[in-house]
């Protein structure tokens, strides 16, 4: 495999995504090395000696030429991220952040010689439909939702910065448009979590009457976080795909309703009153990402059901709720 010996930089390697794609190098490669980052201590750090935990803030470009230097590989993780209260409550944050930490680490990599990149872009840089959707289908000449319209934009802005890096400098960049992630490692704090993650909280707290945010019929792509790792390692290891774009979920329609079932269930809980709510932003009943791209190209596809992976979730939660932090 490409990994085999490499130097491979996480960018936000304590975060959901960025703990996935670290559990997922460490068991498809005995000899890579990952040197992953964090700017707080809050959250999880892996105990394993091929492992190099360094803080960095990435909005400093000295921090980001700090945290490249020597690495071979790079995995673009690193944001700012929270679920719909936070995109209410503050919405640039996720903007202009986001943006800095982008332009800065690509420039910072190119500088320090990192060939070979995978950026993790978003489902939401895509413009308002139902169904499935398909990565040569985004419409530039069309927002995204207005939702997510600010950081659809910055996300949209980096992956064209990310095609002038390929095309002026040579560098392999290869983009992931990641569906709802979810799993363990996630935050868990009622002001940030997405909404997969909230629910499974009021289900183990035991909620009643049970509260949920937006219409139990609202339709969605959600992929389990170690799924989203394999995907990442599959995307560093086709090395001769040196630029594109890929869908990355779970392929899988899943209501709003199916995931309010699962939590309880796998809480082994029944609320006597569940209410759905219009608290939620107005969005399509129905979107998901059309993953055959990632399948035929990459041989990934996500393996884990929704079910087993919300279960999962829940006897982690549950099992490190009084020390879980995020």
């Amino acid at each position: 495999m490409h990994i085999d010996g490499k130097h491979i930089l996480i960018a936000g390697g304590n975060g959901l995504a960025g703990t996935h794609v670290v559990n997922s190098i460490l068991a498809a490669s005995a000899d890579a090395r990952i040197r992953a980052t964090y700017r707080t201590k809050r959250g999880v750090f892996i105990d394993d000696t091929r492992v190099e935990y360094i803080q960095a803030d990435f909005r400093n470009p000295d921090d980001c030429r700090r945290a490249a230097k020597g690495c071979d590989c790079a995995v673009l993780t690193a944001a700012q991220t929270g679920g719909s209260a936070a995109s209410k409550a503050a919405p640039w944050e996720q903007v202009s952040n986001n943006a800095v930490i982008d332009i800065q680490l690509l420039e910072a990599l190119h500088a320090e010689g990192v060939r070979r990149t995978v950026y993790v872009s978003t489902a939401s840089v895509y413009q308002e439909f139902e169904g499935y959707i398909r990565e040569d289908q985004l419409d530039l000449n069309a927002d995204p939702h207005e939702a997510h319209i600010g950081v659809g934009w910055a996300k949209r802005y980096v992956e064209k910065l990310c095609r002038f890096w390929h095309e002026k400098a040579g560098m392999e960049i290869l983009i992931a448009r990641l569906a709802n992630i979810y799993g363990p490692y996630a935050s868990f704090d009622p002001s940030k979590s997405h909404f997969v993650a909230a629910l499974i909280r009021k289900a183990a707290d035991r909620m009643d009457p049970f509260e949920v945010w937006g219409s139990p019929n609202v339709t969605r792509d959600i992929i389990y976080g170690p799924d989203f790792g394999d995907a990442v390692v599959a995307m560093l290891n086709r090395t001769e795909i040196t630029f594109d774009s890929f869908n990355i979920g779970s392929g899988v329609k899943t209501t709003v309703e199916d995931v309010v079932n699962w939590a309880l269930t796998s809480a082994n809980y029944t609320p006597g009153e569940i209410r759905f709510g219009e608290k939620g932003a107005a969005a399509a009943p129905f979107r998901a990402l059309d993953c055959a791209k990632a399948r035929d190209v990459l041989g990934w596809s996500a393996k884990t059901s929704t079910e087993d992976g919300i279960r999962e979730t829940m006897r982690w939660w549950q099992e490190n709720r009084d020390t879980w932090t995020k």
